[in-house]
Formats: structure tokens, C-alpha cells, sequence
């Protein structure tokens, strides 16, 4: 029997569910098998760019291959909630690992071994994915290729055929509606990740050393492990002092309480807004910037105990070269 009605028995339940597609699309190559498991007029939205239906999904998890041929994907949790009797919104952290054999839009081969993160929130019916929201973590692919993020950005938008014709990243402008429209559930690990967010955002830094364990482990863009509060704190400022008077918008809470877990939370989030503060992206420009992050976190009994947090740079980085013109 299935484990919700409209999937394939062949899943046990959810996590095994999304990581099992996972691996049959990638790592199995069974890349045609997208038919059966994306839906026809599937929205796929990453900072980078919004994408709708399936060929284009097809053809650039082919170019990936392409480029990447040996990617692993390996899941490292799946966070999710029932959105009826026979849906689910997963969110789903994945380790990858690649190297880089092939031509693609991280240029020449290079040989360079990759490692990087990937968080997708997927909201899932009749035995496939329906909607999607995907942050990849761009900032470590490009640093571990050798490159500078703002010159690779620079040259992407001139490869793509300059600043009218390059793929625009998703903003309100460029986002596509969907058939999922939920908020999470109302788990008070979710409500709790999303409050601290929040306050965070609304520059109450000192939240840190009373949510946070004194041992937190942290994972950020670009690959950056981090221990501590002086680590959180260094990259919440960074980023909220960069976009001061940005509007901050929790888009989604889930989460969990599992026997074997410790109770966990995934939160996706927005900040919309003018480049008008000294931080995480050099001088102000005024450029007006969409940030789409998602957050995972872990709790313990002094608070935060694990927490990842994505946010795509080089789409940030596009958004302000093509509002500035600095091309």
C-alpha cells in the first residue's frame, strides 16, 4: 500500500520518497524518468532564475550532467508536512559533491573537485513534484573553480548575451504562480526558527546568545562552517546590514518532532529591498535586490544547536551589476 494515496508503493514514506527520486534522476541517470516525476507545468524557482515546465528542467539537468558527470547528491535531511490527505511539502538538504569534467556555464573543464549544499523546498501531489523552490549555493561553486563570484557574474551576464538578453533572477517580477500556496504547518520548532529570523532581520542581534547553543555548528554560503555566536552574528549582520530598510518575509515554516531527530525546523524566507548598507556586498549601490534563503536548523536544550542557512550570491550579485550598469 502506498504510503499516501497517489504515489507509488514502491516509497516507504516521504523521506524515502525524495531521496529516492533524487538518485534515480541524478546518480541513476534516469533523467527521462523526470516525466513521471515532475509535473507538465511544474515551476522551478531558484534565485538564479525561474523556469516553467518540463523541457526546460530536462535540458538543464542534462547540461549539468554534461559538466558534472561524476555529482553526488547526498541527502542529509528532509524535512516535510502534510498539506492534505494526499500532498506533502518537503523540504530536502542535500551534500553534493562533483568534479568539474565537462563545458558548461562554469566554462572550460578545470578538474577541480567541488563540495556545496543545496536546499529545495518541493510541494509534492499524484506521485510527483508540482512546485518548487530551490536555493543552490552558487558563492561555493565558483570560489572552489578559482574564481572571483562578481567577475564570474559579470562575465555570465555578457555570455548570456548581455544585459537585455541574459536569464533574469527571480524577483517578484519573475515569478511564475503555482498550485501550492501553504504557509507549513503550525509546529512550534517552525514558528520558533521563523521568530528568530525575524527578529533578526529587524536588526535584534542580541537574540543570538539567548537562542543559540554557545557550540552551535553553522553552516553558510559559499561553504563556510561556522561555530558559535560570534560566527552566527558575523553572518546575520553582514547580510541584514547590506539591505537596512529591506522588507523581510517568512514564506514558509515546517517543522518536526521524530523519534531518533532532534526537533528540527526548515524555513523559507525573503528580503526585498535597496542595497543601501555597507556588508556582505561591498559598497552601497542602491540597487534594488530580491533574496530568496532557506534555512534549516536543529534545536537543543540550550537552544540552536545546528543551523544551515542558503542564500545565492551571484544572483545577488546580478541583480546589482544590472541595476548599477557596472558591467
Amino acid at each position: 500500500m502506498s504510503f499516501m494515496p497517489g504515489f507509488d508503493p514502491r516509497w516507504a514514506n516521504v523521506p524515502d520518497y525524495i531521496l529516492g527520486i533524487t538518485k534515480d534522476i541524478w546518480e541513476d541517470r534516469g533523467i527521462h524518468t523526470l516525466h513521471d516525476y515532475y509535473g507538465p507545468d511544474l515551476v522551478v524557482r531558484s534565485p538564479a532564475s525561474v523556469i516553467k515546465g518540463n523541457a526546460g528542467i530536462i535540458a538543464a539537468t542534462q547540461a549539468t550532467l554534461a559538466e558534472f558527470p561524476n555529482r553526488e547528491l547526498l541527502g542529509e535531511d528532509v524535512i516535510w508536512c502534510p498539506t492534505g490527505e494526499d500532498s506533502f511539502l518537503s523540504s530536502h538538504r542535500l551534500y553534493c559533491t562533483a568534479t568539474h569534467e565537462g563545458a558548461g556555464m562554469y566554462g572550460a573543464p578545470t578538474g577541480h573537485k567541488l563540495a556545496y549544499r543545496i536546499l529545495a523546498d518541493c510541494w509534492c501531489r499524484e506521485n510527483g513534484v508540482q512546485d518548487e523552490w530551490l536555493v543552490r549555493d552558487q558563492g561555493a561553486i565558483v570560489r572552489q573553480m578559482g574564481q572571483d563570484v562578481v567577475t564570474w557574474t559579470r562575465d555570465l551576464i555578457a555570455r548570456e548575451g548581455g544585459p537585455d538578453a541574459c536569464v533574469k533572477p527571480m524577483t517578484p517580477a519573475t515569478d511564475l504562480p503555482g498550485p501550492y500556496s501553504g504557509k507549513g504547518n503550525d509546529s512550534e520548532w517552525g514558528e520558533k526558527l521563523a521568530d528568530i529570523l525575524t527578529r533578526m532581520a529587524s536588526a535584534e542581534m542580541s537574540i543570538v546568545p539567548t537562542e543559540y547553543d554557545r557550540a552551535a555548528e553553522l553552516a553558510y554560503p559559499g561553504n563556510v562552517d561556522g561555530v558559535g555566536h560570534q560566527d552566527a552574528d558575523r553572518f546575520w549582520m553582514s547580510l541584514h546590514a547590506a539591505f537596512p530598510n529591506a522588507a523581510f518575509s517568512i514564506d514558509h515554516a515546517v517543522g518536526m518532532d521524530d523519534p531518533l531527530s532532534p526537533p528540527r525546523a526548515a524555513v523559507r524566507w525573503s528580503l526585498h529591498g535597496a542595497h543601501a548598507g555597507w556588508g556582505m556586498f561591498g559598497t552601497p549601490t542602491q540597487a534594488e535586490v530580491y533574496i530568496m534563503g532557506i534555512t534549516h536548523a536543529e534545536f537543543g536544550p540550550y537552544g540552536v544547536r545546528r543551523e544551515w542557512t542558503l542564500i545565492d550570491e551571484t544572483a545577488i550579485w546580478k541583480q546589482i551589476l544590472l541595476g548599477t550598469g557596472d558591467l
